[in-house]
């Protein structure tokens, strides 16, 4: 079976807007508010969900910088691996980072993929019921932002080549990112394993 890909736009962004995610979102608050709303927000935070504060087994705001790369995907969604929920997964090879994330059509809305400073991946999108309430006029991501969108931002590890970076749709609804390692980098790593095999 062929594999559909579609290309998505990576934006680059210069600098962090001061009053860019600047309402942090808290455990009571989230609760209350998942609590209260309807079955389409509530499957954009689920626990198994690239958007969810619980993704990574305790509640982290997913409008902070989390260092994905750093932790195995294994160690961190154990839970959801167990119970055979997860959606999302990552990994890294000699030559490159790698996300992915099923996403339904409603997270799909509007998705927005950018670099902040080359050292932010961010990805976020509008709840559809929001723009179609027509309320797109406003900078959603200054206030409450968890009520009109959703987000996930990574912290980009220092060898990733940001400027390389690819994000791409697989077959209508995994979000595939991939960020290769710096040449550079790479270079330093096959000279001193050279080296190492003279030395031998």
């Amino acid at each position: 079976m062929a594999t559909s890909k579609q290309q998505l736009e990576v934006h680059k962004e210069d600098h962090h807007t001061p009053s860019k995610w600047s309402v942090s979102l808290g455990e009571e608050v989230f609760r209350k508010f998942v609590g209260q709303a309807n079955s389409a927000v509530q499957t954009v935070f689920g626990d198994d969900s690239l958007f969810s504060p619980l993704l990574f087994g305790k509640f982290f705001d997913p409008a902070d910088a989390f260092p994905l790369w750093e932790f195995e995907s294994d160690l961190l969604l154990s839970n959801l691996r167990i119970s055979g929920k997860s959606s999302v997964d990552w990994f890294q090879t000699d030559q490159e980072y790698v996300l992915q994330a099923e996403l339904l059509e409603a997270w799909r809305n509007a998705l927005q993929i950018s670099i902040e400073d080359g050292k932010v991946l961010e990805i976020s999108g509008q709840l559809k019921e929001q723009q179609r309430e027509g309320k797109t006029t406003f900078d959603w991501r200054r206030v409450n932002w968890w009520e009109h969108g959703y987000v996930r931002r990574l912290e980009l590890p220092e060898d990733a080549d940001w400027s390389r970076m690819e994000a791409r749709m697989k077959n209508d609804h995994v979000l595939e990112i991939k960020i290769p390692k710096s040449e550079t980098n790479e270079g330093i790593e096959s000279n001193s394993k050279d080296n190492s095999d003279e030395d031998a």
